[in-house]
C-alpha cells in the first residue's frame, strides 16, 4: 500500500475485481496512511471527468491535516481502470446504478466495514448523496463539493463547450495523462449529460432520506451550476452546513484547497467523530 497519490500516474495502486453491467471489471485504487487503523476512514469520489490521478495532492493534505485514513479510486471507464466496453453507454440513471451498484461492490472487494465518510466532487458528490439516502447506516457524514441534484442551462451551455474542445484541441492528449482511455472517460460522461432525455434528471426527491451530517461546498464562480445546487441540499437535509467560497469555480479543492480542508476538519470533529 503506498500512502501518496502521485500526479498522473498508476504508481502505488491496487486494482480491486468486481463485476458490474454483466462483465468482469478491475477497479483502479490506493489507501492513505492505512496504519491509522482507528482513524476515520475518508473515501474519495472524484468528478465526471476525474480519477484518482487527478485528485492529485488534495487527499494526502486532507488525511494529513485530518490524520484520516483515505480511499481514492477511479470509478470504471475512468483513469486506470476496466474503460466502457465500445458499445456501453450510460443511461439516464448512470450515477444511480454507480451509487446501488459499483460503490458496494468496490467498497466489499476492498474489505470496508465501516461507515466511513464520503467526499465527492462534482458527480462524485451527487453519487456520494445518492448512496447515503440509499444505505444511511453505511456513512459516517458527506463533504459534498459542486454537486449536482438537477440539472441547469448554465451547466449543458458548459459540457458543450467542452465537446467542442475535446474535437478540436489538444484535450485528449491532456486527459490521457489521468485516463488509460479518455475516449471512455471523456464520452461516457459528455454524452449523457447532453442527451435531451437527462435535461430531467433530478435528485432532490432522493436528499428525503439523507440523515448524516452534511457538508455542503460551492465555488461563486462555478462554471458548472449554481448555490440553487448546494441550497437545495439545505431545504432537504436537516443541518446541512454550506460553505459558499469566492473566486473559487468548480473545483473547491483547487481553487481555495486550505479553505476546504480547515471547513472540512472542523466539520468533522464538531460531528463528534475526529480522531
Amino acid at each position: 500500500m503506498n500512502g501518496g497519490i502521485r500526479d498522473g500516474t498508476s504508481g502505488g495502486s491496487e486494482w480491486a475485481a468486481i463485476d458490474w453491467r454483466g462483465r468482469p471489471v478491475q477497479v483502479e485504487y490506493q489507501w492513505i496512511a492505512p496504519e491509522r487503523r482507528s482513524a476515520p476512514l475518508v473515501v474519495f469520489l472524484h468528478e465526471g471527468l476525474g480519477s484518482l490521478a487527478m485528485w492529485k495532492g488534495f487527499p494526502q493534505q486532507l488525511c494529513e491535516a485530518g490524520c484520516f485514513r483515505g480511499l481514492v479510486f477511479s470509478r470504471p471507464g475512468y483513469g486506470r481502470s476496466t474503460p466502457r466496453a465500445p458499445d456501453e453507454a450510460w443511461g439516464v440513471d448512470f450515477m444511480h446504478r454507480q451509487a446501488r451498484e459499483v460503490l458496494p461492490a468496490f467498497l466489499e472487494a476492498v474489505g470496508v466495514s465501516e461507515p466511513p465518510w464520503f467526499l465527492g466532487h462534482s458527480d462524485g458528490a451527487s453519487i456520494a448523496l445518492l448512496y447515503a439516502s440509499m444505505f444511511p447506516q453505511r456513512v459516517s457524514g458527506l463533504v459534498v463539493l459542486a454537486p449536482h441534484l438537477f440539472v441547469e442551462d448554465v451547466t449543458i451551455q458548459n459540457i458543450e463547450q467542452a465537446r467542442d474542445a475535446y474535437q478540436t484541441t489538444d484535450l485528449p492528449r491532456k486527459l490521457g495523462r489521468y485516463h488509460d482511455d479518455p475516449d471512455s472517460a471523456f464520452w461516457g460522461w459528455n454524452r449523457i449529460w447532453l442527451d435531451p432525455t437527462f435535461r430531467a434528471w433530478n435528485i432532490e426527491k432522493e436528499l428525503e432520506t439523507v440523515c448524516v451530517p452534511t457538508l455542503a461546498v460551492q465555488g461563486l464562480n462555478d462554471e458548472y451550476g449554481t448555490l440553487a445546487q448546494i441550497h437545495g441540499i439545505a431545504a432537504r437535509v436537516p443541518g446541512t452546513q454550506l460553505l459558499e467560497l469566492s473566486d473559487c469555480a468548480h473545483s473547491p479543492h483547487r481553487d481555495r484547497s486550505d479553505d476546504v480542508i480547515a471547513a472540512t476538519l472542523a466539520f468533522v470533529m464538531a460531528a463528534g467523530r475526529n480522531p
